[in-house]
């Protein structure tokens, strides 16, 4: 069960990778923007599922957006084969998608957009609440919350201290991220929180020595707050 389990996990993950790059083109503008409409030559979009190409009449058909069906399936079988058969196995699998779709906005357009960010804290409370009803669950519901109270709370005082560093959508991120975090505990919780600004720091100090930035230069962050829940959502999976 184990092994078809993580099959699933795969598959699914690249099923929602191959059907991203719609969302992620349309998601990826500017501030004060909600979504794009048309494509790059001026073709209405319609949807936000499937591959982002155009087949506008009289233009030559043309695609403006790339699969992410390699690192989607690849996202979702870790979690699965870490998490294992348990009833938070679904709730992580189910919504890594959605936290791979922010951070590829993110790092397109520094952005991480209300109608995504808000709903997967709602998504990611009530998907854990779900499991900690069944049987076999190995977190808990009540750290899960307070967890993300917690990070959400962090990230908010540091972006009052510094809001040029620090953006209102990285705050309402760390919401869902400290959810999954704190499922496990308090140990996970801390650790996918140093990870995310770990692995921040290592890529800012990386431009710095490639001499292509400045130390005051900003970039994406949610990125590397994803990949640091994830590798604690993994470390706490295999250690349950």
């Amino acid at each position: 069960m184990g092994v078809l389990w993580i099959v699933i996990g795969a598959a699914y993950g690249a099923a929602a990778g191959w059907l991203m790059p719609r969302a992620r083109y349309r998601l990826a503008v500017e501030p004060g923007e909600p979504w794009r409409d048309l494509c790059p030559d001026g073709h209405r979009v319609s949807g936000w599922l499937g591959p982002a190409r155009c087949r506008g009449e009289g233009a030559e058909p043309h695609r403006y957006g790339r699969p992410a069906a390699a690192l989607g399936g690849a996202v979702c079988a870790a979690l699965a084969w870490a998490v294992g058969v348990r009833p938070e196995g679904v709730a992580y699998v189910g919504l890594a998608p959605a936290l791979l779709l922010l951070a590829l906005v993110d790092r397109a357009v520094h952005r991480l957009p209300d109608v995504l960010t808000l709903p997967l804290a709602a998504a990611a409370a009530a998907g854990l609440g779900a499991a900690a009803l069944l049987p076999g669950a190995a977190g808990s519901w009540r750290a899960a919350l307070l967890g993300g109270a917690a990070l959400g709370a962090a990230y908010l005082v540091l972006h009052l201290v510094n809001p040029a560093g620090l953006g209102l959508g990285d705050v309402k991120l760390a919401l869902s991220l400290g959810v999954a975090l704190g499922w496990y505990g308090w140990g996970v919780w801390a650790a996918g929180a140093f990870l995310g600004f770990l692995y921040g720091a290592l890529y800012g100090l990386s431009l710095v020595l490639r001499g292509s930035a400045t130390r005051k230069q900003g970039f994406a962050f949610g990125p590397f707050m994803a990949a640091g829940a994830l590798t604690g959502v993994l470390l706490g999976g295999f250690g349950a």
